[in-house]
């Protein structure tokens, strides 16, 4: 019993809370990636048919791809029936990766010229570009991308043609949160727009927010169970369509595959699996069945090179 009473005098110990040194906060990550673990495993990419990718590394930093998809493309229509066509793709690509320069390619046999760059401009700042040339008029667009990484904060300049200009701003609050702001002006359509939007996070969750006067209202929040096992979910409201939808997924994360999954409130389950079947050689499995609709789809491929 003496062992159980505390000698005389002894004080109680007291947990002293956590100091924050607001001076010295991470940097947040960008604005348009604040819900980036969510989309990981809400939006993986499915695909329709049959599918094959190939990769050879020519020396350490440059690559040449080549990428065949042949299955139904769906066509919109007035109507909820869905109408598909069968359709094949090639896509030739290029690629040269340097630490502080990232040149990507693609041309397809429809026509389409597909370009972007991203270029270490100093220390901070960063260029971002990418481009889509077709022979559809007024399909073709490019954008322009300029991201500073400051300290404790990070801020984004977009311009785009069709008079495009946006800036968003995202500030480190606390060691968990930060707060920022985006605005844009499309000069062709003559609309403007602003927006705000808050993330939280932890080593066990991230939870998201975002709001802007185009009507979208976006929540986001992913609880990481264990090292392989992450859920997430998603709700999405326009207040000007009043359109709603709500998500769950999951992302497994296995020894030799990853899979990941979704069903919302409009009664759409997908799954999507990558399993690695030998060194540069992967196998995929995707399938969609969106029960409102009667609409099916499945699609099987391999990857072939890293």
């Amino acid at each position: 019993m003496a062992t159980l009473i505390p000698p005389a005098g002894s004080k109680p110990m007291v947990m002293e809370p956590e100091k924050v040194d607001y001076f010295n906060l991470p940097c947040p990550i960008p604005y348009e990636e604040i819900h980036r673990e969510a989309l990981m495993s809400l939006k993986p990419e499915l695909f329709e048919g049959v599918r094959f990718d190939f990769t050879r590394g020519l020396n350490q930093r440059f690559s040449l791809s080549h990428s065949v998809l042949m299955g139904p493309t769906e066509l919109p229509t007035q109507s909820a029936d869905v109408v598909k066509i069968p359709t094949a793709h090639y896509e030739f690509g290029a690629n040269f990766i340097d630490p502080k320069l990232m040149l990507f390619g693609r041309v397809m046999t429809d026509g389409r010229v597909n370009a972007r760059v991203r270029c270490d401009l100093s220390e901070n700042l960063a260029m971002k570009a990418n481009a889509q040339l077709t022979g559809e008029p007024d399909m073709s667009h490019g954008m322009v991308n300029f991201d500073y990484k400051g300290k404790d904060y990070r801020t984004q300049f977009q311009l785009g043609n069709g008079a495009l200009f946006g800036g968003s701003y995202i500030q480190s609050v606390t060691p968990h949160l930060s707060l920022g702001g985006e605005v844009f002006w499309a000069g062709q359509h003559r609309k403007s727009g602003i927006g705000y939007a808050a993330r939280y996070n932890t080593d066990k969750m991230v939870a998201t927010g975002q709001v802007a006067s185009t009507g979208m209202v976006a929540l986001g929040y992913v609880q990481k169970v264990s090292e392989k096992v992450s859920l997430a979910s998603d709700f999405m409201y326009n207040y000007i369509s009043r359109d709603i939808t709500a998500s769950f997924g999951y992302d497994y994360i296995l020894r030799q595959c990853r899979l990941r999954g979704k069903i919302d409130s409009n009664g759409c389950v997908a799954a999507f699996l990558e399993e690695r079947l030998n060194m540069g050689l992967n196998f995929i499995l995707s399938a969609e069945v969106d029960h409102k609709k009667k609409d099916y789809k499945f699609g099987f491929g391999l990857t072939v090179g890293e």
